[in-house]
């Protein structure tokens, strides 16, 4: 009697939707504030050269996905250069780590849209409900990659429609010296803000680990993560010509996260902010939904590789649920309570642009092999890293309580792999 193999049920589209659910959710909402504040009304021109360095780092992950697909993800491809030695560890919880801080980060933006529509901005209502948000994203996670997928589609398509005739409407009826470039900062101001709304690109690392879930992941991961970062940037930009042709860079630093919504009141009325927050809500949880994806998949790959410890590879309960998933999670709901958004935003970017950076480091020793251009990883890697070093010479040097949290991060992870690596020596 033959027995048949399910077929996997993700495609294209909504392996692109999960990398853009979780870069729009981060980026477009959260992050105009503070961007306007660095670059004013320059933002748009920060957003594109961010794109352009995720396409470059797209490039290499995209080559790296088709030729080695895994359900690790990204993991995978830097055990391929590395090994499965410390490089590899140390990094692979700096990813796990930044999976929890993205995710945190955008529920915290969820819980100060919710709180400012339901109980008039209170802080401590904004913690609940974002803590809330990732318990309801976490059981989702829990019932399948098919339950996200479809849930991540349903959302993105939502919030792509209403961005593009927000875009449409104010980009319409904008006014032209709002975004004169005569009133742009400094060549090294926009440079400074590029390191920050780089955050908005993070997401699409998690398309990596779609791999599992694609019936032909070496042809399918390359569409779905340049689709995705087509769709990422195409919106960034569109949006904040918009936003930024209707306020102030004043204004749209004041109104912090609501920009958008308050860009919307001048065309659309009082119905155009309430859609603009309804949008936000989406999108947010959107955002988190995705970023808790790659955590099933990618601590039951570091588990069987030796690089986690077994039980992050299990599950609990009878229905399952993946121990990575619930460790995540947790970490997540900790630094909501822990951090407030602008911190949270920091610690992703500087820890994801030096886990991206040392992924196309391990790409120089198999790019023969995935048959990319090694012109193109060197401008990749100098750009992540130029880009790390900008930020750490501005926004870091500002904010030293973050700054402390990262090299925090960076030791915990080292002195986490060792005494692991060395507990499994001596087991063994």
């Amino acid at each position: 009697m033959s027995t048949t193999i399910p077929k996997k049920q993700m495609t294209v589209m909504q392996a692109a939707f999960i990398g853009v659910g979780s870069m729009v959710g981060a980026g477009i909402f959260a992050l105009l504030g503070a961007a306007g504040a660095v670059a004013g009304s320059a933002v748009w021109v920060s957003f594109l050269v961010a794109g352009t360095i995720a396409g470059l780092q797209g490039y290499s992950f995209a080559k790296l996905g088709a030729a080695f697909p895994s359900g690790g993800g990204m993991l995978a491809y830097l055990a391929r250069g590395f090994g499965e030695g410390h490089v590899t560890g140390i990094v692979s919880w700096l990813f796990y780590v930044t999976g929890a801080i993205v995710g945190a980060m955008v529920a915290s933006s969820f819980g100060g849209y919710a709180s400012a529509v339901l109980t008039g901005r209170d802080p401590g209502w904004a913690k609940a409900f974002a803590v809330a948000l990732i318990l309801v994203m976490t059981a989702l996670n829990a019932v399948g990659s098919t339950a996200v997928a479809r849930v991540q589609s349903l959302i993105v398509k939502l919030v792509l429609a209403i961005l593009s005739v927000f875009a449409i409407v104010t980009i319409a009826n904008w006014n032209p010296a709002l975004l004169d470039p005569a009133g742009y900062p400094g060549v090294r101001e926009i440079i400074a803000s590029v390191a920050l709304t780089f955050f908005a690109f993070l997401g699409f690392g998690v398309i990596t680990f779609t791999a599992k879930d694609l019936p032909a992941p070496s042809r399918q991961l390359p569409r779905a993560m340049y689709l995705a970062l087509a769709i990422a940037t195409t919106v960034y930009v569109a949006v904040s010509l918009g936003v930024f042709g209707t306020l102030t860079a004043d204004q749209v630093v004041e109104y912090g996260a609501t920009a958008l919504a308050e860009a919307a009141k001048p065309t659309l009325g009082q119905f155009g902010y309430v859609l603009m927050v309804v949008t936000a809500l989406l999108s947010t949880a959107g955002a988190v939904n995705a970023s808790l994806y790659p955590s099933v998949g990618m601590t039951r790959h570091l588990a069987l590789v030796g690089q986690f410890p077994p039980v992050f590879g299990s599950s609990l309960g009878r229905r399952h649920v993946p121990v990575g998933l619930l460790v995540m999670a947790g970490l997540a709901a900790v630094m909501v309570l822990a951090f407030n958004l602008n911190s949270i935003a920091s610690l992703g970017s500087a820890v994801a642009l030096l886990v991206f950076s040392a992924v196309t480091v391990a790409h120089f020793k198999v790019y023969k092999e995935t048959g990319a251009l090694l012109m193109v990883l060197i401008i990749a890697l100098v750009a992540t890293m130029g880009t790390f070093v900008v930020f750490c010479t501005t926004t870091l040097v500002n904010e030293p309580a973050t700054a402390a949290a990262l090299v925090v991060i960076l030791a915990l992870a080292l002195i986490t792999d060792l005494l692991w690596k060395r507990h499994r020596r001596r087991a063994n």
